[in-house]
């Protein structure tokens, strides 16, 4: 089993002309990144858009979103595990590496928006005050780091079956599956709970605030899913059944139902009630006071959504890829305006003081937040490239093979 996971490696970096140019892009991208990161470092967060009336600005945002994604590899795991559908629970691997990726990227997204990350040390447990449980923080911290455990420990055993070419015991991982089910909603409620606890912002001092997380993430988190999906199966020997991929369409056009209700329910009680606390919202779709930075890019995310929704909902357009792929990459579009600034700047809206700062994000930390995109699309890239010749048995045979000579 070694002998195939350190061929597995060796190979991991070995490929045609388009996979050596993808890296060499991704590497790039992740260098410029890295300048700027070490420049607002030196400088402090002053090269950033943030200033005390926006004090969250891009990065919470794409943490926000990428937290969906990797909740939503659940998604995969249930029909794969409790219903035993083949064609998912061929691909399930797939949807498990990609919650780790997002982990991951959640964890440099939370880094980046530090203004001093080496004081990170006072959040981990027995060197630092975690202030557990009173912490809503704190509980976040354990609930991401212990999610990503759990897919790595599901990723690395399946790998090592499949490396031995031996077929995984189900019993022996189910408990953990399991728990990764009530666990994947927990990291995204968590997270919600850090914006819904703070009384001083109506706009996500609201109940429906973790409902509406939840299904925009298994809106966006599987959407991505599809296309990984087809690309994994047009650059390697995978068969991935159409089944799978147009199962995984159907989910969403529920999911999505549910995300635009919440939604519509949210705007009724907000605009129908009249009160002061409509303030975030009026902005965000009809613009407050003059300020309307993010009204446009609202009203294309709720259309991107409701597009995208038909398009689910039709069997004829999710099964067709043309249209399949449009309505993936509408919805990934659509929740990522949605839940990223277009949830993060209004609670900020008006401030304290009843001022109205439009924040948006600087090129500094356009480029950091690409390079971070490129790091996890780096990371995802090398573990697919590391599983591909174990998944197919491809490198079992020529192991076996070169033992038949020898």
């Amino acid at each position: 089993m070694i002998k195939v996971f350190l061929i597995a490696l060796g190979r991991m970096v070995k490929g045609d002309t388009k996979f050596y140019a993808w890296l060499a892009f991704l590497f790039v991208v992740i260098g410029l990144g890295s300048n700027a990161y070490l420049n607002q470092l030196d400088k402090g967060l002053i090269t950033t858009a943030m200033r005390d009336q926006v004090s969250w600005g891009f990065y919470i945002s794409n943490f926000t979103f990428l937290v969906g994604v990797a909740a939503a590899a659940v998604l995969l795991v249930i029909p794969a595990y409790l219903y035993h559908f083949k064609p998912i629970k061929e691909i399930v691997l797939f949807g498990e590496m990609l919650a780790i990726t997002a982990i991951i990227m959640c964890l440099l997204f939370i880094i980046a928006d530090m203004g001093q990350p080496l004081r990170a040390w006072h959040l981990l447990p027995l060197l630092g005050t975690m202030n557990f449980p009173a912490s809503i923080l704190a509980w976040d911290v354990i609930a991401l780091n212990g999610y990503l455990f759990i897919n790595i420990a599901l990723v690395v055993y399946t790998l090592s079956r499949l490396a031995s070419g031996r077929e995984y015991k189900l019993s022996l991982i189910f408990p953990l599956i399991l728990l990764s089910i009530p666990w994947a909603v927990s990291i995204h409620t968590v997270t919600a709970f850090l914006y819904n606890g703070l009384s001083s912002r109506p706009f996500w001092n609201a109940s429906i605030l973790a409902p509406r997380f939840l299904a925009s993430a298994f809106c966006s988190g599987p959407a991505l899913m599809l296309i990984l999906l087809q690309l994994i199966r047009k650059f390697s020997k995978i068969e991935i059944d159409n089944k799978a991929i147009f199962k995984i369409a159907e989910l969403i056009a529920y999911t999505m139902a549910i995300n635009l209700f919440l939604l519509g329910a949210e705007v009724f009680k907000e605009f129908y009630s009249g009160s002061v606390h409509k303030a975030p919202l009026e902005y965000l779709y009809l613009g407050l006071h003059g300020k309307s930075l993010l009204t446009p890019w609202m009203w294309t995310a709720l259309l991107f959504n409701i597009t995208a929704f038909v398009i689910f909902l039709v069997p004829k357009l999710r099964e067709s890829f043309l249209t399949l792929n449009l309505g993936a990459a509408l919805i990934i579009a659509g929740i990522y305006i949605e839940k990223g600034l277009g949830l993060v700047v209004p609670g900020f809206i008006p401030d304290t003081l009843g001022e109205i700062y439009e924040y948006w994000p600087t090129g500094s930390e356009g480029i950091i937040t690409a390079a971070i995109w490129a790091a996890g699309a780096l990371i995802y890239t090398l573990m697919v490239k590391f599983s591909i010749p174990l998944y197919t048995g491809e490198l079992l045979d020529e192991n076996k093979h070169s033992q038949i000579k020898a």
